[in-house]
């Protein structure tokens, strides 16, 4: 089961971004993601067609799975 952090932004033009991070440490520290994603944000290293990132708009973690078939 593969696991992502999704910190989800808000940008210049009023549109969602989404950074993900694999496999995170668990459990997940709120205040350290809130201090990572203030950082983020202040460091303008991020762009989108919609502009740079304004605000933090939330975080979640996502769970993955995957099931594969071999087909002879």
């Amino acid at each position: 089961m593969a696991k992502t952090l999704e910190l989800l932004f808000l940008t210049e033009g009023g549109k969602s971004a989404t950074l993900s991070v694999a496999d995170p440490i668990e459990p997940i520290d709120i205040e350290k993601v809130k201090m990572a994603m203030d950082d983020i944000i202040a460091s303008n290293v991020f762009t989108t067609a919609s502009g740079l990132f304004i605000s933090a708009k939330g975080a979640r973690v996502v769970e993955r799975n995957v099931n594969e078939y071999e087909m002879n």
